[in-house]
């Protein structure tokens, strides 16, 4: 009888990271919605934020603000931009953040249809360089940092505008996602 060796199944990883995040980061995993079903899902040191599974999720854009001296939920909610003008209560709830806030991103369906130019223009001033390119469907997802800067070589932003009519799920869009580990002494 032939013996073989079998490599030890790899570790989990917080928020399913490939690889862990040095000592003294945080890790986060912000992955957009795909198709009808999917939902936005986002993780904050191993904890889902928001995702299907608690309910948490909404069509349109779904915001996690966390405290970054902790790394605790402050809150979530998410903002439907096709039946309705949310934009306003967006920007209260951005604004109600205070200074000192991880702020999560991600879409599901369509996070861009009735998003105004204000309300663009205040995530933008949260770092996003992609926001005012968002489109019907676009797919994106964003971490930004309110009251302080983020480092510039962590992965802070995606969009995809990709062909719907190419993707596994016939017109909805694909998700995309974004993962990182987030220096804990940045202010």
């Amino acid at each position: 009888m032939k013996l073989t060796r079998h490599s030890p199944a790899p570790k989990r990883q917080k928020c399913d990271h490939w690889s862990p995040c040095p000592p003294g980061n945080f890790a986060y995993r912000i992955l957009s919605g795909g198709g009808k079903q999917r939902k936005a899902k986002i993780c904050f040191e191993d904890e889902q934020l928001i995702s299907e599974w608690n309910n948490g999720a909404g069509s349109g854009i779904n915001i996690a603000i966390v405290n970054y001296k902790t790394g605790k939920l402050r809150s979530t909610n998410f903002f439907e931009m096709w039946a309705g003008d949310h934009s306003r209560e967006m920007m209260d709830f951005i604004r109600n953040a205070p200074d000192g806030s991880l702020l999560l991103m991600a879409t599901h369906d369509d996070g861009s249809t009735r998003l105004r130019n204000d309300a663009k223009k205040l995530v933008e001033e949260l770092g996003s360089k992609e926001i005012k390119n968002i489109r019907f469907r676009s797919s994106w997802v964003f971490i930004g940092a309110k009251g302080f800067k983020l480092p510039d070589n962590i992965q802070k932003e995606k969009i995809n505008h990709s062909d719907q009519t190419k993707n596994r799920y016939k017109g909805w869009p694909a998700e995309i996602q974004i993962e990182g580990c987030i220096p804990r002494n940045l202010i």
